[in-house]
């Protein structure tokens, strides 16, 4: 077997989550679902979350994005499950440390990913409180859409 050299920024743990990606498709049954939608690139995430009182039992996510966002939900799941709703939300500033050589685009997608959670955990609240609520979309405010792409 060849050893693979990986790209330029890219770390093995990035790499397994690109070409295994964890916690895709969608749950069945979950607690809260939300969206989070690129209205200019029409590019989105659906976040699942299953909830066992406060405790994240299960999630998956699904997107028409790009890789990126499929590596970011992949290991952002990974993250939170099996952990309280107060350790998901603190690996939302967590995950944004590991993007930190991330660039602009890169981080919208993995922005993306994190709103798509919060409004699967609004999503959850307003159940609770008897709203009736399919799922939570959030609009994203950044574009994916890079400069280049914008001049074309």
């Amino acid at each position: 077997m060849q050893n693979i050299e990986l790209p330029e920024g890219m770390n093995p743990e990035t790499l397994e989550h690109l070409m295994n990606p964890k916690n895709y498709g969608k749950l069945e049954n979950p607690s809260g679902v939300g969206v989070a939608v690129d209205e200019k690139t029409g590019e989105y995430v659906i976040f699942y979350t299953l909830l066992n009182g406060d405790i994240v039992k299960g999630t998956k996510f699904a997107t028409n994005g790009c890789q990126d966002t499929v590596v970011v939900g992949s290991m952002f799941t990974e993250m939170i499950i099996e952990h309280d709703i107060e350790y998901a939300y603190n690996a939302i500033q967590k995950m944004n440390e590991k993007l930190g050589g991330a660039s602009a685009q890169q981080q919208v997608c993995a922005d993306m990913v994190l709103s798509a959670f919060i409004a699967s955990m609004k999503n959850y609240e307003n159940l609770q409180n008897g709203k009736t609520e399919e799922m939570h979309v959030l609009k994203m405010k950044e574009s994916c859409e890079t400069q280049e792409n914008e001049n074309v």
